[in-house]
């Protein structure tokens, strides 16, 4: 890469002939004006010096900023009519071995996320009897289909003459070497990739959604992450945001044991703004700086949005890169390598004149990356709220268990259900377990303190039913 860079510096004809070769394809594949224009910016930064990383040095911690806990209580529900609730739905679950919606993944009983998704938003407009929130799914090309046949059971989701989802934009796979867009004949779906969930911005207004919420006197978005059941609607959090004048406002939370990767909240140096610094805009040198207290606040991706403020900013946006090496076709690891381009939409937070952020409590932010995340979800660490969220119980004291399952035998979801095919087991009061080979749980197995279970073998074993406290069990 770092050739490439010093080649592409010195060889503008070369940058010239990829730029224009990957604004063909997107037109040739019917991207928009606002997809292709924000494309091309992600692409023009890779010719800046040390494009797609934040270094340590140009950075500064947040010391302080208000938590939600102290807010007063909510004065009404009014602003409900003047909310859309925006859910994150292009993920795939690659990692876990899918090729299909993640949001489809079981969680709790028979019950995925989109269900607690649909569930708590038709559950808000009733107990507060309100025609609000309206709800929209952003969804990927290749999550589209099967999210829209299964929401299908929930007819009442969407809100007359609103769809229930828009679609994220695809954007080019490119070469490392010459940033041409990347050729795959054996599947040409596989050369597009989407381009990080800062797309939410220009697909929003493109879809021509964004002007249609604001027609229907709708001011405020708040955005999270479909595999965060614990982010609904915070009544006292809506009216503070209402109230605060900011066109843009960040929940984040206390930086714990398992925040390594992710972003956190940092100050920029140059002109003081609020900015969000992604693991992998990370310079490899500042990993100890990345991973140590100094920045103690980590983006749970809940945002709240002011739409007028976004209308009158979107030509304005221009947010960080963020550049993933991976191969061309996710279920082959030895296909070709190539880059895709990427943006959080949470790095909007430095292109709005008044920004802001905001602490919250753990109960806020419980997401599925992998499947110890899952297992921990279906564990009674988690509870389901009398409002249809999954929350970190009580008596966690905003604390999740940390689990280590071994990657050769639970990171696909095939195998973990295999393991768990009898339930998880019971982790509230577990500080840490770990998974050391192949497993396979029986109901009834409780978990206390620091638990460890391990098997050398290549045969797996069973984990009997009984309490295991502090010990390692072979």
């Amino acid at each position: 890469m770092k050739q490439f860079e010093h080649r592409m510096n010195h060889d503008e004809s070369a940058f010239a002939l990829a730029r224009a070769a990957s604004e063909r394809k997107m037109l040739a594949a019917g991207a928009t004006a606002h997809c292709i224009e924000a494309f091309l910016k992600t692409l023009d930064a890779l010719r800046e010096a040390g494009a797609g990383f934040m270094p340590e040095s140009t950075l500064a911690p947040v010391a302080d900023l208000p938590c939600l806990e102290d807010l007063p209580a909510a004065t009404g529900t009014g602003l409900l009519e003047k909310l859309v609730i925006i859910k994150l739905n292009g993920g795939l679950g690659t990692k876990m071995g899918l090729d299909f919606a993640k949001s489809l993944i079981r969680v709790k009983g028979d019950q995925s996320f989109l269900d607690f998704i649909a569930r708590q938003i038709l559950w808000m407009r009733e107990h507060y009897h309100s025609q609000g929130p309206a709800f929209l799914l952003m969804d990927s090309f290749r999550t589209q289909r099967d999210t829209i046949e299964y929401l299908a059971r929930y007819p009442g989701l969407s809100l007359p003459g609103f769809p229930l989802d828009f679609l994220q934009s695809k954007v080019p796979k490119v070469d490392l070497e010459t940033l041409q867009p990347v050729s795959y004949p054996a599947d040409p779906d596989l050369e597009w990739c989407p381009p990080g969930h800062g797309d939410i911005y220009p697909s929003l207004a493109d879809s021509g959604l964004l002007d249609k919420l604001l027609a229907q006197g709708i001011e405020f978005a708040f955005v999270s992450n479909s595999d965060n059941l614990a982010a609904t609607v915070d009544l006292p959090l809506l009216d503070y945001f209402a109230g605060s004048g900011l066109g843009f406002l960040m929940e984040v939370a206390e930086r714990t044991e398992t925040d390594r990767k992710g972003g956190h909240l940092a100050r920029r140096l140059s002109d003081g703004r609020l900015a969000l610094r992604e693991v992998a805009q990370c310079p490899a040198g500042d990993k100890a700086h990345f991973e140590s207290d100094r920045h103690r606040f980590f983006n749970t991706n809940n945002l709240w949005i002011n739409l007028p403020e976004l209308r009158r900013n979107l030509h304005q946006l221009a947010l960080p890169i963020i550049k993933n090496v991976k191969p061309v076709n996710p279920q082959d690891p030895s296909s070709q390598k190539v880059m895709q381009l990427e943006t959080a939409m949470g790095a909007a937070i430095q292109c709005f004149e008044r920004a802001g952020a905001i602490v919250v409590p753990r109960t806020r932010f419980s997401p599925v990356k992998d499947t110890a995340d899952l297992l921990a979800l279906r564990s009674d660490a988690y509870e389901v709220t009398a409002d249809v969220r999954l929350e970190l119980a009580a008596r966690r004291a905003g604390e999740p268990p940390v689990i280590k399952l071994d990657p050769a035998h639970y990171s696909q979801l095939a195998d973990f259900e295999k393991g768990f095919a009898e339930g998880a087991p019971s982790l509230i009061a577990c500080e840490e377990i770990s998974v050391e080979g192949q497993w396979n749980f029986s109901p009834g197995v409780v978990c206390e303190g620091q638990v460890k279970f391990v098997n050398e073998t290549r045969e797996p074993r069973t984990a009997p039913p009984g309490h295991f406290c502090g010990q390692v069990v072979r």
